[in-house]
This record gives C-alpha cells, sequence and structure tokens, in this order.
C-alpha cells in the first residue's frame, strides 16, 4: 500500500494541426513517491489464467501460443485495489498481436478474467498504440494524434475531435516495434491522456455519462495469432480527486531542455522525454 504522495499535475501539448510541436512530458517530481506493483520476481499481488501469464526476464509476460491459444481476451487484474486520479508509468514490449493496459476498468467475467472499460492501447502494427479503447463499451475514444471530446446526445456517444497533437504516423516513429517502449497514463477527472516514450499520443475529455471515474487496472493478451507482451517497472502515483468539470481542459505549452528525439518524425521541432507536469485547466461552455 502507498503511503502520502505528493501532488502531480498535469501537462499536455499545445494543440497543432500539422506535425508535433512541443511535446508534454509527465515526470513525477523528484521528491515524489511511487507505488511499486511488480517486484520483479512474482505475480503476487496479480491474479489471471496461470496458462498464459508468468514471469520471464524480470517481467510481467502474456503470452499466447498456436497450440494453448485463447477464445477471448484475457487479463492480468491488478488485485491491490482500484483507480481513480493517477498517474502511471511502465515499460513494455512486444511481439506479435495487440495488447493494452485497463484502468478506471470493471472485471465483468471473474472466470475468465474478462476486463472492461477504458484501454490504453498496444500493437505489434503501426494502427493501434496509444489510442484510448473502451473494452467491451464504446469503442475507439480517442485515435492517436488526436484530443478528443465525448459526450451523450441523443442516447448514442458522440467523439468530436477537438484539436490534433499529430499525425499518427508521424507518431508512431517514436514507438519501438518489439523493443521497451515507456508508456504513460494520466487519468484526472474527466481528462485521460497516453503517452509513448515522452509523446503525448491521444488526449480525451470524457464527459459521457459511461466514462469511469473509478476502476480496476488489468493487463490484456489477445485473441489472434500468437503473441507475447511484457510489462515491468510499474509505478503508480495517485492523484487528489479533480473536481467534476463541465468542459475541455486547455493545453499549455512548456519549453524542454530534454535530448533531441532519436528517432524524430518529419517536422518536429520539439525533444523528446517522458511525461512533465502541469494542473489541467478547464474550458467551461459548449463544444
Amino acid at each position: 500500500m502507498h503511503s502520502h504522495f505528493l501532488p502531480i499535475s498535469l501537462i499536455a501539448a499545445a494543440v497543432v494541426t500539422t506535425a508535433i510541436a512541443a511535446p508534454p512530458r509527465a515526470v513525477a517530481p523528484a521528491d515524489a513517491r511511487a507505488e511499486s506493483l511488480f517486484d520483479g520476481k512474482t505475480l503476487t499481488g496479480w491474479s489471471g489464467l496461470p496458462s498464459h501469464w508468468t514471469v520471464r526476464d524480470g517481467a510481467i509476460t502474456g503470452y499466447t501460443t498456436a497450440a494453448n491459444p485463447i477464445q477471448q481476451n484475457t487479463f492480468l487484474v491488478w488485485t491491490n485495489g482500484t483507480l481513480r486520479d493517477f498517474e502511471l508509468h511502465l515499460k513494455y514490449r512486444m511481439v506479435g498481436g495487440n495488447s493494452g493496459v485497463q484502468y478506471r476498468s470493471q472485471l465483468m467475467d471473474p472466470a475468465g478474467f474478462v476486463v472492461g472499460g477504458y484501454q490504453a492501447d498496444i500493437d505489434s502494427s503501426p494502427r493501434y498504440s496509444g489510442i484510448l479503447y473502451e473494452e467491451r463499451g464504446r469503442g475507439i475514444l480517442c485515435e492517436r494524434g488526436q484530443r478528443t471530446l465525448v459526450k451523450d446526445t441523443g442516447g448514442k456517444t458522440e467523439v468530436k475531435v477537438v484539436g490534433t497533437i499529430g499525425t499518427p504516423e508521424a507518431l508512431q516513429k517514436f514507438i519501438h516495434p518489439e523493443g521497451w517502449n515507456d508508456y504513460t497514463i494520466v487519468a484526472q477527472g474527466n481528462q485521460v491522456m497516453h503517452f509513448i516514450n515522452g509523446r503525448l499520443m491521444s488526449d480525451c475529455v470524457d464527459l459521457g455519462g459511461k466514462g469511469a471515474r473509478e476502476g480496476i487496472l488489468a493487463l490484456q493478451i489477445h485473441t489472434g495469432p500468437p503473441m507475447m507482451v511484457q510489462f515491468k517497472d510499474l509505478q503508480l502515483y495517485r492523484l487528489p480527486d479533480a473536481p467534476a468539470e463541465t468542459g475541455l481542459p486547455a493545453t499549455v505549452a512548456r519549453p524542454s531542455a530534454a535530448k533531441p528525439a532519436t528517432a524524430p518524425a518529419t517536422g518536429d521541432t520539439g525533444t523528446s522525454g517522458t511525461p512533465n507536469v502541469l494542473k489541467a485547466k478547464t474550458l467551461t461552455g459548449n463544444h
């Protein structure tokens, strides 16, 4: 269990419509303390199908094989509580298939470890990594490179693109296929943001009635061809609960002194790094 965590604020990049501008960074302050979710040796604190989850090379490892497939998506569930407002840092790598990190989610089938809710997507193809997907729910709520506002309109979910961070192709260049990547998930109030290798990939404000403010954390393995995904260095920072917002957080750019990216996208003039921190402001009114 954690003791006292110092407040961690949020930062988002200025909205751009072409290539990536000065990117946000989300690093916890040096004096902040994290809750480690994985001991590097065992699955203590986690629960899932033992035929598909193990610890290998110091990392949580989920896998399927041709001889041992799965019939539905299944998850390794963190058993030490639920998450409300938080910032989660982890490293992942995968070979083949699709995966993701569930948060503020619900355990829908305990026997099969089936989970539904917000997902920070991970994909071995260039398509889905970094997006916000709602597993067993409303589907894609924010594509890579988008800032979206989700609302209920006429009894249906409306996903409105209100800004862009960069093109999906440009942002994909910062992701290392089959190599280790840093993933940061920030959830505060009704805003959720996904960063990979220090780059903001998606930013969503969910005003829909189905938007969850609390739920479980879980790691996914996906149906389909054989796959392997690994996770390590899972560090959780709990944030104070944000008040209920009614509008869209503004974004504020802040200069960064980080080293240049090793694989910059065309037209990128920013820098790379892990996520930096600033309290999200709120704009009220109609959108």
